[in-house]
């Protein structure tokens, strides 16, 4: 096999500072240029993988790790590293497995033992949820009598009637921003009331953009609170005729999921027709438990909070179409030229609450563009993904001057590809307080034209991203 030769080990070694910087994408392309020069040092595909596994491009970690397998089979850290990447994407068994072989190889670690007891446990509650999974089973409002049901007397907030108020949401706005919570009768309220809206709403919903109204779409915004509230300074509150759309992720990684999750949901309330929530891949039961919106009902309200909001996210429409011109879902396209909007408008979203591994629900929520034609593996190790020639049959197909997505940060909080037709934008800011990156939103106008703002993080307090998250994947951040 030999020793690498030392411009390879100079490009690990500036892939190693690069990450240091959380360059992640630059230490990905230096281990890359190292592995050009040398492919039999499994180092650089362990480095690689991490790297990777830092960009969300778990699929690939999972192949890096595969080749230093192949190199060096008792290499613990590229088990370490395949664990983790398959943690991510929810393939417990296959991480479990990864796990027992560290334990093993490396018995005094104490950190593989802990992963290997937490990801046993996860793999043994999914058999049980899966056990008593009921195929009709009833509505977590049922029994919550919600007219009789009385207010904590330490709640000092305003108090919420039948109907929703401005008023009543710049209270509990402020409330938020003072690290206050809301009184759970309200909470209840909100969340029911928005789920009885949403089922109503097409899969597809279609919006047009009337004389001297606006309509502003929104990527991820993954728990960020106070960014949020930077996106409705910048871009003006929501109001009849200041629109907003809000193209899934909405919850987990940022701390406060609850607190977006609530203003969402009540500004819903107040613009029924003027306000559009997206469902994305973590309005789902299986990425809630993993990445932490699960534990923060829990810890900030309760576990009824948490099943009210689940089923609420069931019942979002999976996509809005804009005009007539532009298709805003969550990930991307489809496995199949055939799929039209048409077939789109047609889905039954209520058939199965979540997404599962196949399918088109699961292609809207989870799919990603690639500059290469055609189709692709996913980088991220679910769903695929579709190239620039894909995009511009399904838009022509359709009439579409382009594919609005998201699921994907992009360091300038935008990215326009696939000749103009693929447009994907990001709004959580220095994702995870750690990527750097910029935020941003797309106003459009009633001439259809695309008018894009960036904006960086602002301050918050000092409460780390994935604090309620699962601890095998708090120590992957």
């Amino acid at each position: 096999m030999g020793n690498p030769p030392a411009d390879a080990i100079e490009l690990k070694n500036k892939g190693n500072e690069a990450f240091k910087k959380q360059d992640w994408a630059g230490a990905v392309a230096f281990y890359t240029q190292a592995i050009d020069k040398f492919d039999q040092e499994p180092s650089f595909y362990t480095n690689r993988a991490q790297a990777n596994i830092k960009l969300e491009s778990y699929g690939l970690a999972i192949i890096d790790a595969d080749k230093a397998i192949e190199i060096d089979p008792n290499n613990v850290k590229a088990y370490y590293r395949r664990a983790s990447a398959n943690t991510a994407i929810l393939h417990h068994r296959e991480a479990l497995r990864d796990w027992k072989l560290v334990v093993k190889k490396a018995p005094n670690d104490a950190t593989a033992k802990l992963r290997m007891a937490e990801t046993d446990k996860v793999v043994k509650r999914d058999a049980f949820l899966k056990a008593i999974e009921v195929e009709d089973a009833p509505s977590a409002a049922e029994g919550l009598d919600l007219e009789h049901m009385a207010v904590d007397p330490s709640y000092d907030g305003a108090k919420l009637e039948k109907e929703m108020t401005l008023e009543f949401i710049e209270d509990m706005i402020q409330r938020f921003k003072d690290g206050k919570k809301l009184a759970r009768k309200y909470v209840f309220q909100i969340i029911i009331s928005v789920m009885d809206l949403v089922k109503k709403e097409p899969t597809m919903v279609e919006v047009d953009v009337e004389e001297g109204h606006q309509i502003t779409v929104c990527g991820d915004t993954h728990g960020q609170f106070f960014d949020l509230m930077n996106i409705f300074k910048l871009a003006g509150n929501p109001s009849e005729k200041n629109s907003f759309l809000f193209n899934g992720d909405f919850v987990d990684r940022g701390s406060w999921s609850c607190e977006i999750a609530l203003t969402l949901y009540a500004y819903k309330m107040l613009y029924p027709t003027k306000f559009f929530l997206n469902r994305g891949n973590h309005e789902t039961d299986d990425m809630n438990r993993m990445y932490g919106f699960e534990g923060e009902c829990r810890a900030k309200y309760n576990d009824r909070v948490f099943k009210l909001f689940s089923e609420s996210f069931s019942a979002l429409p999976l996509a809005t179409l804009i005009g007539g011109k532009y298709f805003v879902l969550h990930g991307g396209l489809f496995s199949d030229d055939k799929v039209s909007l048409d077939d789109v408008r047609k889905l039954d979203r209520f058939k199965q609450r979540q997404p599962g591994q196949a399918g088109l629900m699961m292609e809207m929520l989870w799919t990603d563009p690639q500059t290469e034609p055609g189709r692709g593996p996913s980088k991220r190790g679910v769903g695929l993904q579709f190239g620039p020639d894909i995009t511009k049959r399904f838009c022509e197909d359709n009439k579409l001057e382009a594919i609005i997505r998201s699921h994907e940060v992009r360091m300038e909080g935008y990215e326009v590809e696939h000749g103009g037709r693929c447009i994907t934008v990001f709004s959580a800011p220095n994702y995870c307080d750690s990527t750097n990156n910029k935020g941003a939103f797309i106003k459009i106008g009633p001439d259809y034209k695309l008018n894009f703002t960036k904006f960086d993080a602002v301050p918050h307090p000092n409460i780390k991203p994935m604090a309620y998250a699962s601890n095998g994947i708090q120590g992957m951040i």
